[in-house]
């Protein structure tokens, strides 16, 4: 599945929860999967916790991630990436 193909399944709807990036056709967040994946979360478990979604559904939340950081970032303080080396 190419990537753009991945971005379709993310939808943005003012009137569907405040606007932020869905998963189409459900109301979960794309921040959500993002959170449980960096917080350790297999695909496998995700897909356990929310049954009506796919594992394509994960991936375009990554997808939409990358695209996302191509051209924006969150600063990261000096401090916090010194202790993240040591």
């Amino acid at each position: 599945m190419t990537r753009e193909n991945l971005l379709h399944r993310i939808s943005i709807d003012p009137n569907i929860c405040f606007g932020k990036p869905c998963i189409r056709g459900h109301r979960i967040w794309v921040s959500l999967i993002l959170d449980l994946l960096a917080g350790g979360e297999t695909i496998e478990t995700i897909l356990e916790e929310y049954p009506g979604i796919e594992k394509e559904d994960i991936l375009a939340c990554i997808a939409y991630a990358a695209e996302m950081t191509r051209d924006a970032y969150v600063e990261i303080p000096i401090k916090i990436q010194q202790e993240t080396s040591q």
